[in-house]
């Protein structure tokens, strides 16, 4: 079974990047552009890892991080951030700070690493 990563930004040209990054190397992809969005789809789907951008309209990523955090069943999901605004100090337990424009190679190496 495919490992599933969500990608949640909210620059739909990052998200065809990522998703082609992801497929590409055989993991299954869904997006969100909105951390609202992210929420739902966490629950509904259930990823191995989720990519978050931290700057976005309505509600940045940190405030998704923490709701995500408070949450039982889906606490324990790696986060990787990857973002234009040095956010460090905003997502603590991140698995990874990736600073855009970034490295695909880095990012899948992360992935890699985090969830095999």
């Amino acid at each position: 079974m495919p490992k599933k990563i969500l990608i949640i930004d909210d620059d739909p040209v990052i998200v065809k990047y990522l998703q082609a990054l992801f497929e590409d190397n055989g993991y299954v992809t869904c997006t969100a552009s909105s951390s609202m969005e992210g929420l739902q789809l966490v629950h509904a789907e259930r990823p191995d890892l989720i990519t978050l951008d931290l700057e976005m309209p309505g509600e940045w990523g940190p405030r998704f991080y923490r709701k995500l955090r408070q949450d039982k069943a889906l606490r324990d999901t790696p986060v990787i951030v990857i973002s234009g605004i040095d956010g460090d100090h905003a997502v603590k337990d991140a698995v990874a700070f990736v600073a855009k424009p970034f490295d695909p190679d880095k990012v899948l190496g992360i992935v890699k690493k985090t969830i095999g």
